[in-house]
């Protein structure tokens, strides 16, 4: 029979289908998954039982998250896949990289620079193992358009670029119903979600940062601002699910309406302590939902990027600006909320519009429309999950895979935003970790 490259996954949530379902399926013959672990067994069980059920495989084999080592140890994978609460991360690919694994991990990579840095310790002295960051967007149709047509040269050197990101009342909202909206634990929504808008942008043109100024404040969800607004009755409850007071309420969700729901987070509330719907509008949330950020690169480019997480749509809005031109990029899409199975699209159709607009100076402008392909992210995630999983992947002529260095361009720019907005002053890069000081460009990181 032929080898087949063994993985264990840490983190049994909702994110964990994205890597565990191809490997039980699609890349079955390549691949093979031999443990779940997590601090809930209720989680386990329901994802062994469906994977079971859904594929025919072997169960995989049980662990505590108290027991990460042993399973290590005795299940001897080649990869580990980390799917944890982001503040977690770190923990486990240190732990990982030195018992011998590779890894693939789930944004971001850390929410600490100190975590960063155990991280980039852990690989140096381990150098014949590698860790892959799981940057779907740089696989979607649109993303490798964009990064086709910069890398030819089309507006000649990009000086400056304006990105802006929607989250609607449905997918921003759920990231205030969560763990999330913790930012001890999320590190907040510049390095939780806006890390894959900074790699986009790295990736892109290629760009590494080196200096960052942000402001940002929690302007919309919390109690105080539903009162400010004259809605306290929308604050009156914990939580949504079992709430009869609930109803009616517009950012209501219920966890025993959706069996994914149900089964991976009301029934394993027992074992894991987390609650999956907190109301959005209750005290304490520590992250904040509208943001702005100014980025320096080395080499002078600089970025203009705002996130606001209480729109009306979904969706992106990014123009480069380069010394022969503008090229404008547009993307609408459905939102959704992970349930631990399949994505709920909330919008009807739940299809990526993606659009891109050329216009060369002194020229009259070219349109192009990227359509989607089959699959999550807008056709991204099956052409990431072949890298990952598939025996022998196709060629990647875009550089889309991400080493540990190059996740970490990303969360460097969310981590100097959070410390910019505690101090009101501009912060280097490399006052929070010391990221290939010689190095220009994105693709020189390792």
């Amino acid at each position: 029979m032929k080898h087949r490259q063994k993985y264990a996954a840490v983190g049994t949530g909702g994110r964990l289908p994205m890597f565990a379902d191809p490997i039980a399926g699609k890349y079955r013959d390549a691949a093979e998954l031999v443990a779940l672990c997590d601090t809930s067994a209720t989680r386990r069980l329901w994802h062994k039982n469906r994977l079971v059920e859904k594929y025919g495989i072997a169960p995989p084999a049980d662990y505590d998250a108290a027991d990460f080592d042993r399973m290590l140890a005795v299940q001897r994978p080649g990869t580990v896949i980390v799917c944890t609460p982001d503040c977690t991360h770190h923990d486990y690919i240190v732990r990982a990289l030195d018992a011998g694994c590779d890894v693939i991990t789930e944004k971001p990579l850390a929410t600490t620079a100190s975590g960063l840095a155990a991280i980039d310790a852990a690989a140096r002295r381990n150098p014949g193992r590698r860790v892959r960051v799981a940057f779907n967007y740089r696989w979607s149709p649109g993303a490798s358009k964009v990064r086709e047509l910069l890398a030819s040269g089309v507006i000649g050197r990009v000086q400056h670029v304006d990105f802006e990101y929607m989250l609607n009342t449905s997918h921003g909202a759920d990231y205030f119903r969560r763990w999330h909206s913790y930012k001890e634990r999320s590190g907040g929504l510049l390095i939780h979600k806006s890390t894959h808008h900074f790699d986009l942008v790295n990736w892109w043109l290629d760009a590494i940062p080196e200096e960052v100024f942000a402001w940002g404040r929690l302007a919309f969800y919390g109690k105080k601002n539903a009162v400010a607004r004259g809605q306290e009755p929308l604050t009156r409850y914990a939580r949504y699910t079992g709430e009869p007071a609930s109803a009616g309420d517009p950012f209501r969700l219920t966890l025993d309406d959706d069996e994914n729901l149900r089964g991976l987070y009301l029934d394993a509330e027992g074992d894991s302590g987390y609650i999956r719907d907190e109301n959005v509008f209750r005290e304490g949330i520590s992250i904040e939902d509208t943001m702005s950020v100014l980025v320096r690169y080395r080499g002078g480019l600089v970025m203009n990027y705002s996130l606001n997480a209480f729109c009306p749509n979904e969706g992106s809005r990014v123009a480069f600006t380069g010394d022969g031109g503008r090229l404008e990029y547009t993307a609408e899409h459905a939102s959704h909320i992970i349930t631990g199975d399949t994505d709920v699209k909330i919008m009807a159709g739940g299809k990526h519009l993606m659009k891109v607009r050329v216009q060369r100076l002194f020229s009259e402008p070219e349109e192009f429309v990227v359509h989607e392909t089959p699959g999550g992210h807008g056709g991204g995630d099956p052409l990431l999950q072949e890298q990952m999983f598939a025996d022998s992947p196709a060629p990647d002529p875009l550089g889309r895979s991400a080493c540990h260095e190059q996740g970490a361009a990303s969360i460097l720019v969310g981590m100097a935003a959070n410390r910019s907005m505690e101090t009101g002053a501009p912060v280097p890069v490399s006052s929070l970790f010391p990221l290939a000081p010689g190095a220009l460009r994105l693709s020189q990181l390792k």
